[in-house]
């Protein structure tokens, strides 16, 4: 994958003469926060955003699936539609915004403006799900959002562990319809069913394991492809009465106008729980996420946020999104977890601040 570097760097014209280390030290901070603020411009143009409904046959997109499983500790399974097979079938998909195609031929896994990665399952949303699992968080009635959520694995999770309503947000609507839709209704069946299935039983016996950052990920039914032939496919079942999806709303487009949308609404959403995995990578998007945060988060509610420490050839990170939140002053940060091995990743909660906190 290649990156263009494109950062505003401030000039500094110092004269060491007339300006003691305390001024200089102060020239240097503000600098910086000059350089900060140039870089959380407004990211344009925006996307408009809309609210997607699952389709009257969801047989439709589950049709010719191959799926895999991810398994961490005590959580539920989680399964999710194989990235490899969703890429080689992409001609027999609908993508109106024709991201699957831009990808290759940029060979980027992120074209910004256009497609923001959602298609991918990215290494700190991992971390998030065994941080949920070492915590024991059990989300009872509470609502939560998935923003940013490409495949859709933590809002998943939480509708899964008894989570009262569960919206999901991506920027692509590509990616909302084709991935995030069915793999909520892959983990709407009956788990029992699923188990006591001969076919499926037969499945997991052929399948493949791979251990990823030490979790089990099963992908169901598959083989490995010799000689052209085509994976293996699973039908699904038909899963339009089942009462987990009806706890289910989803949306594509900007932070933005994703954030009008929902405001129209009487009452206005108010989340419990935003989940939001590898989002800071560009720190134009700041003022678009912090905004959202801000408005959608309940007076008592959590942003858990995983992010690595830096997005080299994008900019952004967990410092510079540090700064940015400190500059603000609505949240406080806290870490959470910190991986100290490759490139660095995190694992952080943002709250409101109490008078405690200024």
């Amino acid at each position: 994958m290649s990156f263009c570097f494109n950062f505003d760097v401030p000039a500094q014209t110092t004269n060491p003469d007339c300006a003691d280390g305390n001024e200089l030290q102060n020239r240097k901070k503000d600098n910086a926060a000059k350089s900060t603020e140039d870089k959380t411009k407004p990211a344009e143009p925006v996307k408009a955003a809309k609210e997607h409904f699952p389709l009257s046959d969801p047989e439709f997109l589950l049709m010719d699936a191959v799926t895999e499983t991810v398994t961490i500790g005590t959580l539920p399974p989680l399964h999710f539609l194989n990235e490899t097979v969703f890429e080689r079938t992409t001609s027999e998909r609908e993508d109106g915004e024709k991201i699957t195609s831009r990808t290759v031929e940029q060979r980027s896994d992120l074209i910004s403006g256009v497609y923001e990665g959602g298609l991918k399952v990215w290494e700190c949303t991992y971390d998030l799900l065994e941080l949920i699992e070492r915590d024991g968080e059990t989300f009872g009635a509470k609502v939560v959002l998935d923003l940013g959520c490409g495949a859709g694995l933590l809002g998943i999770l939480a509708l899964k562990r008894g989570a009262g309503q569960v919206h999901f947000q991506d920027y692509n609507s590509t990616v909302i319809e084709q991935l995030t839709v069915p793999n909520v209704m892959l983990n709407c069946q009956d788990d029992d069913d699923e188990v006591d299935s001969e076919d499926d039983k037969e499945g997991r016996s052929k399948g493949k394991i791979q251990e990823e950052d030490g979790h089990k990920i099963k992908a169901k039914g598959t083989q490995e492809v010799k000689d052209g032939s085509p994976l293996p496919k699973k039908r699904a079942i038909d899963l339009s009465q089942q009462p987990l999806l009806s706890k289910c709303r989803f949306f594509s487009g900007d932070w933005s106008t994703f954030l009008a949308l929902v405001k129209k609404e009487d009452p206005q959403p108010k989340y419990d729980i935003i989940f939001t995995s590898e989002t800071i990578y560009n720190t134009a998007y700041y003022p678009a996420l912090h905004e959202t945060l801000h408005t959608l988060l309940a007076p008592r509610g959590l942003v858990y946020l995983a992010t690595k420490s830096h997005y080299f050839g994008v900019g952004g990170g967990l410092h510079l999104f540090e700064t940015f939140v400190e500059q603000k002053g609505i949240f406080s940060l806290d870490h959470l977890w910190d991986g100290e091995e490759g490139l660095q990743r995190h694992v952080v909660v943002l709250r409101f601040k109490t008078e405690r906190d200024t």
